[in-house]
């Protein structure tokens, strides 16, 4: 064995690790580090959501399957490559897809499916939330699921004794305890920075709404209590290792962090958790995370309020629509290159019609498409038709074409930014992009840096994803110096000297970019009529 491994294999002997586990939408995934942070150790396991009765949902057994097979896989990882069993860890951090809804009685039993993020069903409630409080209430929000509930009358509703999302519930499983990370709690219900807690002026509002409803509960009473970064959020029970490794070899009392959404992750793996940074994740559906240094003037239905795992405010938009469209193009171009007896490879592909797509007029020459595989809230669609149109006398070329489907993968995300910087005058430090769109380099980066006028990087490590940003904040939770914060300790003890991509925005571009989002917001109209007639 070199060096190196040497030197891990002892690390994981000795418990100098630090565990992050991620439930993504089609993925479970696990990532072990070691004292300098770095990846070591992987598991995975693929899943998949569920439609049931009207309900996108997992079911218990696939989650509980899925976290120990995952975790399973982990372990054989370890053993495979350093020859040693894994018994200790320093510190664990479980993360999920944010949002969601999971009911429990006060006998721990689920007391309808897990109702995913996915779910748009609380229409009536998230309207209505929204009025009440001042401040927009996503569809996905678990307040939202509770308040559709209560107005659709359901019948479980008395005996709830706790709510939670899914890395909650999975966090409660491993240590008995009801937390929640500040970032996750901040798509259950809104926070106030100030007192990183739950609005207690909404949470009254909120109790004054159901009162003549009879519940014997009240709202904090069944939410989960909520941590911020480096808080410990509990041990490992006998029973939750017992739970987590059935084989029994890993052993009790290791400390977790507060669980965490997918959104917080993502922000902590991309150093992006300091006040005027963001993070754009671009790939099957984009969103931007802004770290915000004061609070907006008023609430915005196509901005969602949440926050860093510390707790600072974040204002993140969020589109159902990117790349799908885009690739379905470049899959023509495959298969027009294999029936003209051509071997393709894709990666040569893609980089070839992304870079093409650099040379196109800055504005795309007149051309304009909408990638809209789905509804779009942004701009106010339920259902979406992909569409194509040009002007006769517009310059139809490959560059021109290719830069289209680029631009317009970020479109609705522009309208959401476009509020905050030009509405709500929101300053932007830095970006860092991660996601398929940025695998071909320097490409999506100069779309992305056009389209919000910014600095936007992309670092070696954003593949990573968000199962090593959990294991990042439960890294920083045991290693952390006394008054040490989250973002002074990614910056000291993860990114110090982190290779990235730096790119400033060309101003040309940018002004081609406003030039294509006018066309774009313009011909908006066409798309409703294709929504409209095309069935």
């Amino acid at each position: 064995m070199n060096t190196d491994k040497e030197r891990i294999r002892q690390s994981i002997d000795e418990g100098q690790t630090s565990l992050g586990i991620e439930f993504g939408s089609t993925r479970i995934k696990a990532v072990l580090i070691d004292e300098t942070n770095r990846p070591v150790a992987g598991g995975t396991h693929d899943w998949e959501n569920r439609y049931e009765n009207g309900i996108w949902t997992y079911s218990l057994e696939d989650i509980h399957t899925g976290l120990q097979k995952c975790y399973k896989s982990l372990a054989e990882d370890v053993e495979k490559q350093y020859g040693t069993t894994l018994t200790k860890i320093g510190s664990i951090g479980i993360s999920a897809m944010m949002h969601g809804y999971m009911p429990f009685d006060k006998d721990g039993k689920l007391l309808v499916p897990f109702r995913t993020w996915r779910n748009n069903i609380t229409g009536p409630a998230s309207e209505a939330l929204s009025e009440l409080f001042g401040f927009h209430i996503p569809q996905r929000w678990s307040i939202a699921h509770l308040y559709q509930a209560i107005l659709n009358g359901e019948t479980h509703l008395p005996q709830i004794d706790y709510l939670t999302t899914l890395e909650g519930y999975i966090h409660r499983l491993l240590t008995g305890e009801k937390v929640i990370g500040i970032g996750e709690a901040s798509g259950m219900f809104p926070i106030d920075s100030q007192t990183k807690d739950y609005d207690a002026e909404m949470v009254a509002k909120f109790d004054a709404l159901i009162a003549e409803k009879g519940y014997p509960w009240k709202l904090k009473d069944i939410l989960p209590k909520v941590l911020v970064a480096g808080e410990k959020a509990g041990t490992l029970t006998r029973a939750g290792a017992a739970f987590l490794d059935p084989s029994g070899s890993l052993q009790p009392g290791i400390p977790l962090c507060p669980p965490e959404g997918d959104a917080g992750t993502g922000m902590t793996a991309t150093n992006s958790v300091a006040k005027c940074t963001g993070n754009v994740s671009a790939g099957t559906s984009v969103f931007a995370m802004i770290v915000l240094e004061d609070r907006l003037s008023k609430p915005y239905e196509e901005i969602d309020l949440v926050t860093t795992p510390v707790g600072d405010a974040v204002a993140m938009v969020h589109c159902n629509n990117c790349t799908s469209d885009l690739n379905a193009w470049v899959g023509i171009f495959k298969e027009f290159a294999e029936g003209m007896g051509m071997t393709v490879d894709m990666n040569q592909l893609y980089g070839f019609l992304y870079n093409k797509a650099l040379e196109g007029a800055k504005d795309c020459g007149g051309l304009l498409s909408y990638g809209y595989f789905s509804g779009e809230h942004i701009t106010g669609f339920d259902e979406g038709r992909p569409l194509f149109v040009r002007e006769t006398n517009s310059s139809f070329h490959l560059a021109e074409f290719m830069r289209c489907h680029l631009y317009t993968a970020l479109g609705a995300l522009k309208i959401g930014l476009d509020i905050l910087t030009q509405n709500e005058k929101v300053k932007v430090k830095k970006i860092y992009g991660h996601g398929g769109l940025f695998k071909t380099e320097k490409v999506g980066q100069s779309i992305l840096a056009a389209a919000m006028n910014a600095p936007v990087s992309v670092m070696a490590t954003a593949g990573e994803g968000g199962a090593w940003g959990i294991a990042l904040l439960a890294s920083y939770m045991r290693n952390k110096q006394a008054d040490e914060s989250l973002d002074a300790y990614l910056n000291a003890h993860v990114f110090a000297g982190e290779q990235s991509i730096d790119m400033d925005p060309d101003p040309a571009d940018v002004e081609g970019f406003n030039r294509f989002i006018a066309r774009y917001k313009a011909g908006l109209s066409i798309e409703r009529a294709a929504v409209d007639n095309i069935r």
